[in-house]
């Protein structure tokens, strides 16, 4: 059984995955979104924070590269 503190981290860290995704997809659409550039880069320091790495053991490299793969493929 999950903890509470653990479903909060995953929850935290899941609203953080679907905000760049959101702002990834949005950014395919138009480069010059600047609601969603500042998004992306918002959502890029909370996965390199040292908050980010106590909710979680994944490496923020490889979860970014992960989502631009995913709405860009393997040209991002």
């Amino acid at each position: 059984m999950i903890s509470p503190e653990e479903a909060l981290a995953n929850a935290i860290i899941l609203q953080g995955v679907k905000d760049y995704r959101m702002a990834l997809k949005a950014l395919k659409l138009n480069p010059n979104n600047g609601t969603a550039k500042d998004t992306k880069a918002e959502v890029e320091r909370f996965f390199r924070s040292q908050w980010f790495s106590a909710l979680s053991d994944v490496s923020p490299e490889f979860l970014i590269e992960r989502l631009n793969e995913e709405v860009f493929g393997n040209d991002s």
